[in-house]
């Protein structure tokens, strides 16, 4: 072929010049040069690449030195790069070591040059020149995935380097839980890593192996080819058997955590069989590798090779499937509940650790059904706080009376508790939070979204209980500006800069003054004081602020702002969290909370959850399936200065404690939060939901009753209407009350309870109380009722309701006149050691979504009675049996519509009922029953007749006329 080339090119020569132009042929612009574009292009792609990226390190930095947490942020950001670093080049340099061996024993036989045919045309071809840039390429991506997939394992690595080891061990393996949550994820990051990269070899091995069965069928290869192909083939498969039996090893663990049909963790079955098996299976796998090597060096061939992964594959289908099935299916199913009691025992012992179960005290509640038994004299304070404001309804009227403006949104409603006149009150708070998005369409500019509407105001405050004539709230914090009738609450900081709605980017201290709260016809304007944000500075760093923002087109050019104005940024404060400190669950619902010094401030429960708690079943919550929870930490944060506190409330936890020695200076202990702020802990509802669905099976600690499912109960259920406005069930969400708990020296409480019912059945069993006031706070009370009698639940309290003929009446007749009837959630209350049922009935008319409260139903096990207030159906339950002497005002007694007094100046006092009060009452429910009557509204007439007739039943029982 050398020879036919020289005389190609020597013809070629003598032909004589100049070439005709039609034999040129355009090749083009060199190589080099096309090369270089090539370059050029690509380094403007990387340096854009690069200039980005730089830009969000810098304003993350900024931001987190601007909430005091930089140093959080530089451990993770550090801990990252060098994560990835380490396996990116760890990555390439073992799978470009284990190629270049390939390459080298394949050199003389795959990767030598040889002579092709292309179009009739011998060409030398060099594998070697693809090849080398081909595994260079594999090795290089292989080696950038793996680095920039483990460096989002962050945490996988800082838990295995800081956890702190626990005494507790699991019975089968006898493993410490910390084992479970730190260093088994951490072993099977690495191992899983290690597979891979084996995995890619052995492919490699197959690939090069493979380029060689043409030439073994032309007869055209070296004899000692198909050698090379399998002592290549035998040790690349020898290396990934060895990782798949570690794989396999660490594959035993999980069982602790499977979730069977009536129980969770190791069977009878997989502790004696199955776990034995796989172990067999590691061997199996250890001895295959073996053999590969010494196929490797004997060359045996292919059958050997075969033989030896034929081992581990017959032990898995006898020992793993076959056996096991059996075993199941013909010894534990006769006689499961013998062979699986001890396993059923740890299922239940460590779900109940697993989920704070473990130290619930239980005590008995006998649940009469006497009056007496309510004990109404010395429960005063506990009915004086029942909460007649169902939180959904209380939010619609605040959207029309409270919120003023249609930028402004009240986005939840919370139960809180304050001192007022020195008596604890519950109350119902709710943040009044600007929306930008609702801004009037000739408003949306520039300067109004980022310079003027900056913050939402204040916040109302009004008794769970009181309710004015009109059926509105009895505010004690409300309106703008700011008013208090309480001298004790009072609110210095009413701006709101850091919320649940606060989701845009704002320029503060700026020569534009702030939109504070409309006033009239005018508006109200202020300038923020306080030091949150990020300095704008000038020159440099005002251009790189405005680029990383994306204001590029308006920040450098404003005259408004300032280098000595800030950016406030990343103000939702559930962002903010996240942010800070990504590994802890936040709950859903933060609610706000008003110092002692008058500042507004957020707390918000944060959580630890695992789903690799051993022998502990798995259960929902939000979009996880867990098995092991804490509410470990309390966040607090500023409205106004956007600082963020993080205190522990349960230092028992490992994960906590595994996440303070990562993070020293993020958390503080549960002492080192103000006294002022301490008061307002609560229970969280989340944790109470899933420990009532928990403990609805696990209450059970015989396995014999836990098998046979005797005892099973449900969070007790509740009615409410859908959609097209029929009723539908479901569970009943937890609910805060202040009360005397049975059995408590301690006065009144505030406590979260949960009641249950025996599954698929209405009427109550128990119920279930979270303290959450000062050295209680966390402990868990269960009251069980007596199974002798039948105790009624809230869905046989719905029925009694629904079956009331006046009360049927009335709803009819109230949702046929423009407006329609809102039943509240019915309220279990344990006064005494009897139970009140309590629901409130609001009227909402069709044109304005505003509910006002109408009636209040109270129930016992044997009555039922319901009036315009809580007082009217307390007297109509119980008549002269309910205390005459109160020493606040009574739950639901109608005050004047006054406007409330400014902030610091003692409110009004409310006047209590008199006979004189209640005869102006009837005059004017007759005068306004005539004035309806005339107009038309017949409805409207009938509701005012019906609150005649009941202001009259009250008047004659005062009076003491038969």
């Amino acid at each position: 072929s050398t020879i036919v080339n020289h005389k190609r090119i020597l013809a070629f020569m003598s032909r004589p010049f100049p070439i005709p132009d039609s034999e040129i042929i355009d090749v083009g612009p060199p190589k080099r040069r096309r090369r270089w574009r090539f370059w050029g292009i690509g380094a403007v792609i990387l340096l854009f690449i690069l200039f980005s990226r730089s830009l969000s390190i810098y304003l993350s930095a900024l931001w987190f030195e601007s909430v005091g947490y930089s140093e959080v942020y530089w451990y993770i950001f550090k801990f990252k790069a060098a994560l990835f670093l380490i396996f990116a080049l760890l990555t390439t340099a073992i799978l470009r070591f284990a190629l270049w061996l390939l390459e080298r024993a394949f050199q003389s036989h795959v990767l030598e040059t040889r002579t092709i045919v292309v179009n009739n045309q011998p060409i030398q071809f060099s594998p070697a020149r693809f090849v080398r840039p081909v595994a260079w390429t594999v090795s290089v991506l292989v080696g950038l995935f793996y680095g920039l997939a483990l460096k989002d394992d962050w945490e996988v690595f800082a838990l295995y380097r800081n956890h702190i080891p626990t005494p507790l061990v699991d019975p089968i393996f006898n493993k410490p839980v910390s084992f479970y949550l730190f260093v088994l994820p951490f072993y099977e990051t690495i191992s899983s890593w290690l597979t891979l990269l084996a995995f890619v070899v052995l492919c490699a091995a197959l690939l090069y192996a493979a380029i060689t069965i043409p030439q073994q069928m032309l007869k055209s290869a070296k004899p000692a080819a198909f050698g090379v192909a399998l002592k290549a083939v035998s040790l690349a498969l020898a290396v990934f058997l060895l990782f798949l039996a570690v794989r396999t090893y660490l594959s035993r663990y999980p069982y602790l955590w499977l979730d069977h049909q009536t129980f969770s963790g190791v069977t009878y079955t997989e502790a004696n069989y199955l776990l034995p098996a796989l172990l067999l299976v590691c061997l199996g796998l250890i001895l295959a590798a073996l053999i590969a090597v010494i196929n490797a060096f004997t060359k045996k061939g292919i059958r050997l090779l075969l033989l030896g992964l034929a081992i581990p594959v017959v032990v898995y289908i006898v020992g793993v499937v076959i056996v096991p099935a059996y075993v199941n299916s013909f010894i534990v199913k006769p006689n499961e509940l013998g062979r699986e009691t001890p396993y059923i025992q740890h299922n239940i012992e460590f779900t109940r650790r697993a989920f704070g179960l473990e130290q619930i005290e239980t005590r008995e509640f006998d649940a009469e059904s006497s009056v007496e038994a309510l004990d109404l004299n010395n429960n005063r304070e506990t009915l004086e706080n029942i909460r007649l404001w169902d939180w959904r309804a209380l939010q619609d009227t605040l959207k029309q009376i409270q919120a003023i403006r249609t930028y402004y949104d009240f986005p939840d409603v919370d139960v809180d508790r304050y001192k007022i006149e020195g008596k604890p009150r519950q109350m119902m708070t709710a943040v009044r939070e600007l929306v930008v998005s609702n801004l009037p369409e000739q408003s949306r500019n520039w300067i109004n979204e980022k310079l003027v509407y900056t913050h939402g105001y204040g916040v109302t405050m009004n008794t769970a209980n009181g309710f004015t004539r009109e059926g509105l709230p009895q505010f004690v914090v409300s309106n703008m500006p700011l008013e208090s009738r309480a001298p004790e609450l009072k609110v210095t900081r009413p701006q709101i800069y850091f919320g649940q709605e606060t989701n845009t980017t704002v320029y503060v201290k700026t020569k534009q003054l702030e939109f504070d709260y409309p006033q009239g016809e005018a508006n109200n304007y202020t300038t923020y004081e306080g030091r949150g944000g990020i300095t704008i500075g000038s020159g440099l760093r005002r251009m790189l602020l405005a680029t990383a923002l994306g204001d590029l087109s308006r920040l450098p050019f404003s005259d408004d702002v300032t280098a000595e104005s800030r950016v406030l940024l990343n103000r939702n404060i559930r962002n903010m969290v996240d942010a800070i400190a990504p590994y802890l669950i936040y709950d859903v619902d933060p609610y706000i909370v008003t110092s002692e010094d008058g500042r507004l401030l957020w707390m918000l429960d944060a959580y630890t959850e695992s789903a690799r708690y051993p022998y502990s079943r798995h259960h929902s919550v939000g979009n996880q399936r867990i098995n092991y929870i804490r509410n470990s930490v309390k966040v607090v944060i500023d409205a106004y200065e956007g600082t963020v506190q993080f205190y522990v409330f349960d230092p028992s936890d490992p994960l906590i404690q595994t996440y303070r020695a990562i993070f020293p200076s993020v958390f503080k202990d549960a002492d080192a939060m103000p006294a002022d702020l301490r008061t307002h802990v609560r229970y969280p509802e989340t944790l109470i939901k899933v420990q009532g669905e928990v403990f609805g099976l696990y209450h059970t600690t015989n396995p014999k009753v836990f098998f046979q499912r005797e005892d099973v109960w449900s969070v007790a259920q509740e009615t409410i209407p859908n959609e097209e406005n029929r009723s539908q069930s479901r569970p009943l969400d937890p609910y805060y009350v202040m009360m005397q708990l049975p059995g408590e020296a301690e006065g009144l409480e505030f406590v979260i309870i949960l009641p249950f019912t025996p599954a698929r059945r209405n009427n109550m069993v128990g119920w279930m109380a979270g303290r959450c006031d000062a050295d209680n706070y966390g402990k868990l009370l269960v009251y069980n009722f007596p199974e002798s009698r039948l105790i009624e639940g809230p869905l046989q309290i719905e029925a009694r309701i629904d079956q009331n003929p006046q009360l049927a009446a009335q709803f009819s007749l109230w949702n046929q006149q423009g407006s329609r009837v809102i039943r509240g959630h019915l309220l279990v209350i344990p006064v005494g050691r009897s139970l009140l049922y309590v629901e409130p009935i609001y009227l909402q008319a069709q044109r304005s979504p505003m509910p006002e409260l109408r009636l209040v139903v109270l129930a016992i096990q044997e009555r039922l009675a319901y009036g315009n207030t809580f007082d009217e159906a307390m007297r109509s339950l119980f008549g002269d049996a309910v205390p005459s002497e109160t020493p606040l005002p009574p739950a639901g007694t109608p005050t004047t519509t006054e406007k409330p007094t400014t902030e610091g100046t003692p409110s009004v006092p409310v006047p209590s009922a008199s006979v004189i009060q209640l005869i102006n009452r009837a005059i004017q429910e007759f005068d306004d029953y005539q004035r309806l009557t005339a107009e038309g509204k017949h409805g409207e007439a009938g509701q005012k007749l019906e609150q005649h007739k009941r202001t009259l039943e009250e008047l004659k029982r005062l009076s003491g006329r038969p």
